[in-house]
């Protein structure tokens, strides 16, 4: 670190915000490792997040490295992996398999009469099985290198595995889950690995997580409501509509911030999906929703959980989609909005920031 500036702009073979890829920049020193997971099979609005890891990774050249609240974070050192080839394959064979099922509304007595709708449901299951297997094994390698795992989506169902390994090794986890859905549909459209389902198999199929806490919820269906009912001794769901109404009453944000953490164990996986937020940071994630959380109202409960005294594991951010290129005007040169991507890169930067003070790797200014 003895020539590298922090005020200085990034180089254009710099990793992650801009650092360079030497000690402690490396994979085998850096004290937090991002596992990046280009994959969208399922997403049945807009299309883009399969995009987002990397544009993530372009926009971070961008943030500048002082933080406000985390003596240079940077310093204990940040690792971008690689893009796994394999699942930039297995998303481009899944995704125009998956949009045969969405066109049919995901219809299963549709889908069960026809064998090519059939066997491309199938394949698509089998296919999203495969990415949470490289995330579960990715995650296990991090953790076991005493590293922290962050994974950064593609869409929402990415971090299933990654939950999965962080179980195994923190026996007293729970689960807080930035959304505008609640993501506990049963196998949305046919889909066994649905990003809007991804929640619903984390609580059935990974029974060490002891309590799942939801912030932001404010588009779900009946199926979710009674779902999380039924569930309600291991699922908290906090709606965007009662904690904007109890703001609108008088009752301030830290207030509802400590309600929030106050069924959370020791032990927090933070599970981010971008539309969490007011839409205006993320318009064009998948499947925006108006309402939502402002930017520093997320930091400031992530910071909390931290001055709480809990661990954050590892953590996710999904559903990052950069705008579409478009031309400008006739004959001009192409226009790319980074503003999405912009917004994740310094989510990115805070949460990592928070989950290193957490685990003793960094301090609080």
């Amino acid at each position: 670190m003895e020539k590298f500036d922090p005020n200085a702009a990034a180089k254009e073979d710099s990793g992650i915000f801009g650092l360079p890829q030497v000690s402690p920049h490396t994979e085998k020193e850096a004290a937090l490792v991002f596992i990046p997971v280009p994959w969208e099979a399922t997403t049945s609005y807009r299309k883009g997040t399969a995009q987002g890891p990397e544009a993530i990774l372009a926009a971070s050249h961008q943030v500048d490295l002082f933080d406000l609240d985390v003596r240079n974070p940077y310093e204990s050192g940040f690792f971008y992996l690689p893009e796994s080839v394999e699942v930039r394959k297995w998303n481009e064979e899944a995704r125009p398999l998956a949009e045969k099922i969405i066109d049919v509304g995901g219809d299963l007595e549709v889908i069960q009469a026809d064998s090519d709708l059939f066997g491309a449901l199938k394949r698509v299951n089998a296919l999203g099985e495969r990415v949470n297997q490289y995330v579960y094994r990715e995650t296990k390698t991090v953790l076991d290198g005493g590293k922290i795992p962050a994974i950064v989506g593609g869409d929402h169902s990415v971090p299933f595995g990654a939950i999965q390994a962080a179980s195994e090794r923190y026996r007293d986890l729970g689960v807080l889950h930035f959304d505008a859905h609640s993501d506990t549909r049963k196998a949305y459209e046919g889909f066994a690995w649905s990003h809007a389902s991804i929640m619903r198999n984390v609580m059935e199929k990974i029974p060490g997580i002891k309590k799942l806490v939801q912030v932001g919820i404010r588009d779900l269906c009946d199926e979710e409501v009674d779902f999380t009912f039924l569930n309600r001794n291991r699922i908290v769901t906090h709606y965007d509509r009662d904690l904007q109404r109890r703001k609108f009453e008088g009752v301030s944000w830290g207030s509802l911030c400590r309600e929030i953490l106050s069924t959370l164990p020791n032990e927090v996986w933070v599970s981010f999906d971008i539309d969490g937020l007011d839409p205006r940071f993320c318009p064009n994630t998948g499947t925006p929703v108006p309402g939502g959380l402002d930017f520093q109202e997320a930091v400031y409960l992530i910071d909390l959980v931290v001055r709480s005294g809990r661990k954050i594991v590892g953590f996710d951010l999904n559903e990052v989609a950069p705008a579409p290129v478009r031309p400008e005007s006739p004959g001009s040169s192409e226009s790319k909005d980074e503003w999405d991507a912009n917004v994740g890169a310094r989510l990115l930067y805070k949460m990592s920031g928070l989950t290193l003070v957490s685990q003793n790797r960094a301090k609080f200014n």
